[in-house]
């Protein structure tokens, strides 16, 4: 028993770290999936003018604290339990024809990815672990150790091969279904996250090369470090580009095509209810979770806030990694809630337009603003007025030279014969409704006129 223990233990500290980090997160992604739920809902109310989820709530039987909730418009909070609660005890109903084992194991694919592709985050930076002695025999060795659930130094490689996986999720479902609706659904997402991942992995190199490193926790020391510019300031353009590929690549508006309602009903998860389709629906909030959180990490100075004591890389005390780790987590809610406002304040692009700006436009950016900081850093004139010059130029030339590309007409009218835009030769088409009642303002022709359509 002695040799086993003596095997195991003492434990290293980045390991014993990284297994608190795991339970906290995953937990803590978990509660903020609901919340969310939550906050969507009510800024969408209020973007469109409405009141929002205002009666499912808790009766505390406490006057006091309801009259207070009340007054700061905290009633719906148990909306998101309510959603909860409906998808257990919805029917999980599986239409016949389907492949069953691939019909569930999709919604598993699609939220694995999800779960785990934030273990790289460094959420806190560096925290120092004392021995830790138990009985006499010292169970976790002391040393310095990275918040997050594995130190990593390639962690950007796992993070887009983690999210490239969710991809065989959404195929898998549109596949499975044995629906038309649901298999172009599956096409469309699979076409756009693939196509999405080019920029996205091209602006992750950009900062990369300008960071000198691929360690996670190394990028947010490089935004510390020098002259303490956050890489959104020192790269806009990049970070716009970026922004704009976590959307796509989470299936959020203005790039939620693979489930367009007009066109293609739910996606690929038209055929899925109950729990099923609530995996589909946790995969979405928790890659905008992780997409966020990368966000933060290249462009947001991760858990850094200028001139704020504690939140430095040199700050390794355990206050010190909560308080940057509340500053980190913070900093995500603010991007999801920025999400939340675009997909209730842009349209949905057209699936051609949406892979036309992909191919287009943000990939040739993406390249040339990788060849410039390349160039930069060669030329050894990297600093932040050179980069923030290279990407206003970039943008300018953007601006300019895509509107004058060739357009391809996709949406040319298809003439059907017999129609009032393609008439047959020798013969009148009527086009107005041909009923009395329909012509009229009202179901009773006696008491109106005109002809005006009651459909």
């Amino acid at each position: 028993m002695e040799s086993i223990l003596d095997a195991i233990f003492p434990i290293g500290p980045q390991f014993f770290v990284g297994v608190i980090v795991a339970v906290i997160v995953i937990h803590l992604v978990l509660a903020t999936v609901g919340i969310l739920v939550y906050f969507e809902r009510k800024i969408s109310a209020y973007i469109q003018d409405r009141i929002g989820p205002n009666r499912v709530g808790f009766d505390l039987g406490l006057p006091l604290l309801q009259k207070l909730f009340r007054g700061f418009g905290f009633w719906g909070l148990g909306q998101s339990l309510a959603d909860g609660l409906k998808f257990i005890l919805k029917e999980d109903y599986r239409p016949p024809q389907t492949d069953k084992i691939l019909f569930s194991l999709a919604p598993m694919l699609s939220v694995i990815p999800a779960l785990i592709g934030w273990a790289v985050i460094p959420w806190g930076g560096v925290i120092a672990i004392d021995p830790i002695v138990i009985g006499g025999r010292e169970f976790v060795s002391g040393g310095d150790a990275v918040v997050g659930a594995a130190a990593v130094d390639i962690g950007f490689i796992f993070l887009l091969a983690v999210a490239a996986l969710s991809v065989y999720g959404m195929t898998l479902g549109g596949w499975a279904s044995n629906n038309k609706y649901s298999f172009l659904g599956g096409l469309r997402a699979s076409a756009g996250m693939i196509s999405y991942e080019i920029p996205m992995g091209l602006c992750i190199l950009v900062v990369v090369l300008t960071a000198g490193t691929v360690g996670p926790n190394a990028i947010v020391e490089a935004q510390v470090a020098g002259s303490g510019v956050w890489f959104i300031v020192a790269h806009p353009l990049a970070a716009l580009l970026f922004y704009a590929c976590t959307l796509a690549e989470g299936n959020r508006a203005p790039f939620d095509n693979a489930e367009c309602e007009q066109e293609l009903v739910g996606g690929w998860h038209t055929e899925y209810s109950s729990m099923r389709f609530a995996l589909f629906f946790l995969a979405e909030y928790a890659h905008l979770i992780t997409g966020s959180a990368f966000f933060v990490l290249l462009f947001l100075g991760g858990y850094h806030l200028p001139f704020v004591p504690g939140l430095q890389p040199e700050d390794t005390g355990l206050l010190a990694a909560l308080l940057k780790f509340t500053v980190f987590f913070g900093k995500v809610i603010f991007m999801i809630v920025l999400a939340m406002f675009i997909r209730w304040t842009i349209p949905r692009l057209r699936y051609d337009q949406m892979m036309k700006l992909c191919w287009n436009a943000m990939i040739p950016l993406s390249i040339a603003l990788l060849v410039a900081v390349a160039t930069v850093k060669f030329l050894r004139i990297d600093s932040v007025v050179v980069f923030i010059l290279v990407n206003l130029v970039l943008t300018g030339a953007g601006m300019v030279l895509f509107p004058k590309l060739p357009v391809a007409n996709v949406n040319k009218r298809i003439p059907l014969a017999g129609s009032r835009f393609s008439p047959i030769p020798g013969h009148a088409v009527q086009t107005a409704p041909s009923g009395s009642i329909a012509r009229s303002e009202s179901p009773v022709p006696e008491h109106s006129s005109g002809i005006i359509s009651a459909h």
